[in-house]
């Protein structure tokens, strides 16, 4: 049930809105003034809020503007027996959703309250969704390393210098490219990607500027490239270090002449682009070897931003492993899990040679192949951390969820009784499950020890 605050010190406007709003099935409640009102703001916030513009002591254009310093989110909707223009446009600058005049009209009342909670609710599934798309993408970490990152993209993010970001695969270098975009004025307006590293090298140049139809084989329309989409917001060039020479002359001509020309084409388009790059090599070495050009190297390295390995910020392993299962089992519709301590522990002495990539997709198969509701131990001595071989099998055989789950319970059973040497016993209770159960489960996947045909009990 919605709640409405009605402000007004007039008792008989108080109980006529109380009798139509509350037939409509609303929760009503009264201040007879802006200190009141106020006080009841702060102990149990409504959805919406009906006030008076002329009241003793505070005024309603001044209960307005204290309650946007502290719930900017709040309709308000005013209400005055002594309407001006002014008023309105003054209430409205304010942030007051609509004005209303007195004698109040029931139905345009009703609309305009069913519109403004409309409005809220419409305004809190976005402020979620974009909190939720954030999270996606939110850079996780408290070390000292992750601190510079984060305080240098707030001090960069907001101008339109260029950036480059270096990072072996997997530290999160394109997490830096979007937060530099999510908090800069081109927020608004698109981020668009290119991996030059997936792109052969002769299509490359139609990729980034476009191309006009005819110009060559197999370009049968007019196609818009990467910078005119980018127009207006940020073009992140993922990968740099793998663009030709040829492609890299013509990017740093974009970003000389702000202008962008077609393969095929002889117009100059305007475009406005900022340009973050990306790469896992090291582009001074590229320089020198006649790989990279010197001068497009030092136009995108005007802010460089370094991301460091998982293995030299090791104290942020057990954040990130923690925030990687909570998502996993949201996602895969699993129990909510939690890690032991030792677990945690064995995750942080690990290498990571993928980084916080390698890290997430090792949750992820530890979350799915647990059995309980804690992260199993026995899996990580099983090598499923460092996942490879039979499980990266498992992993990219395909099928139903269902059967990945299967083939991993199969594999996970048969490398227990391995590490078990066969032992019905000492297995079952390592799984923590019956023998019974475990009997029934080796017979379901066809699970015997190599050269017998039958286990043995001891």
């Amino acid at each position: 049930m919605k709640r409405i605050l009605v402000v007004d010190d007039e008792k008989g406007v108080r109980d006529s809105l109380k009798m139509i709003l509350e037939y409509e099935k609303y929760e009503v409640s009264f201040a007879e003034n802006g200190e009141h009102a106020l006080k009841q703001l702060a102990a149990t916030p409504p959805d919406l809020m009906l006030l008076d513009v002329k009241m003793a002591g505070m005024d309603g254009l001044e209960v307005l503007q204290s309650v946007r310093e502290k719930n900017v989110d709040l309709p308000v909707v005013m209400i005055s027996g002594h309407g001006t223009v002014e008023t309105a446009v003054e209430a409205t600058k304010l942030g007051a959703f609509d004005f209303l005049p007195k004698p109040l009209d029931r139905d345009k009342l009703l609309v305009t309250v069913r519109n403004a909670l409309h409005q809220a609710n419409l305004s809190e599934e976005y402020r979620k969704l974009r909190e939720s798309v954030e999270g996606r993408w939110r850079i996780l970490g408290e070390s000292l390393k992750i601190k510079e990152i984060l305080s240098l993209i707030d001090r960069v993010a907001p101008t339109d210098v260029r950036v480059l970001i270096t990072g072996e695969n997997g530290t999160g270098k394109e997490l830096v490219a979007r937060a530099l975009h999510r908090k800069s004025k081109r927020t608004s307006k698109p981020l668009v990607e290119v991996n030059c590293a997936a792109i052969p090298a002769e299509l490359i140049e139609s990729e980034l500027f476009g191309h006009e139809k005819g110009s060559f084989t197999g370009a049968t329309a007019q196609r818009v490239g990467k910078f005119e989409q980018a127009d207006g917001g940020t073009l992140f060039l993922d990968e740099i270090g793998d663009m030709s020479l040829q492609a890299q002359a013509k990017v740093l001509r974009v970003l000389e002449e702000g202008k962008v020309e077609r393969v095929g084409g002889n117009k100059l388009i305007p475009v406005d682009v900022r340009v973050i790059a990306a790469t896992n090599k090291e582009i001074q070495e590229q320089v020198q070897g006649g790989n990279f050009r010197d001068d497009l190297y030092h136009r995108l390295k005007v802010i460089p931003i370094h991301v460091p390995p998982l293995r030299e910020r090791r104290e942020d392993i057990p954040l990130l492993a923690e925030a990687f299962l909570e998502e996993v089992c949201a996602r895969n519709g699993l129990p909510r899990k939690s890690f032991p301590e030792e677990a945690l522990g064995k995750l942080s002495s690990l290498a990571w040679p993928g980084n916080v990539r390698e890290l997430k997709n090792t949750v992820e198969r530890l979350a799915i192949l647990s059995p309980g509701m804690s992260i199993d131990l026995a899996l990580l001595d099983a090598g499923v951390v460092q996942g490879r071989g039979e499980f990266d099998s498992i992993l990219n055989a395909g099928g139903t969820f269902q059967e990945f789950k299967e083939r991993a319970e199969a594999a996970f059973i048969k490398k227990q009784l391995e590490l078990n040497k066969w032992n019905i016993s000492k297995t079952a209770e390592s799984l923590d499950i019956q023998r019974s159960h475990l009997y029934t489960k080796m017979k379901r996947y066809g699970l015997m020890k190599e050269g017998e045909a039958e286990t043995s009990e001891t």
